[in-house]
């Protein structure tokens, strides 16, 4: 889920230490700077679509640890899935998104079979990576995208 520099900005990585966007962009060739709707425009033009495991949840303050799970409510990734069915691999930034999407959304995905890869959180209360590491770690994304049809 977003944290709050997300939410009180209107959108996804928002805080000025999360290397999500600067990731992005070394892998994708973009300017991290540029507005907010170039940057996702850059993302769909590489065949690369963002998505947050939870529609909604009850979680005090940004970190991810502090969701209350009994207040999940995940995302129709079913309809996601039947809607863009050139979708083959998930990513998961992180261990917190990679378990909200197990736990919330998993069970109601029958048949689900797409291979699924946990990157190192982008975020920076996950400090224990270099942006290197990151980056190098990162770098599986762009080892199994397809373009948009």
């Amino acid at each position: 889920m977003p944290g709050m520099a997300s939410l009180a900005a209107g959108q996804y990585y928002a805080h000025p230490r999360n290397a999500f966007w600067p990731i992005m962009a070394a892998l994708l060739g973009f300017d991290p700077a540029m507005p907010y709707v170039e940057r996702t425009r850059a993302l769909v033009a590489g065949g690369i679509a963002l998505w947050d495991a939870l529609q909604s949840c009850v979680r005090p303050g940004s970190l991810d640890s502090a969701i209350d799970q009994s207040t999940m409510i995940a995302n129709d990734f079913a309809g996601l899935f039947a809607r863009c069915p050139h979708i083959d691999h998930v990513y998961f930034n992180g261990a917190a998104a990679e378990r909200c999407f197990r736990l919330g959304v998993l069970p109601a995905l029958a048949g689900f079979d797409l291979p699924c890869t946990r990157l190192p959180s982008t975020s920076p209360a996950h400090a224990g990576r270099s942006f290197e590491q990151k980056l190098a770690a990162w770098r599986a994304v762009m080892q199994h995208r397809q373009m948009p049809q």
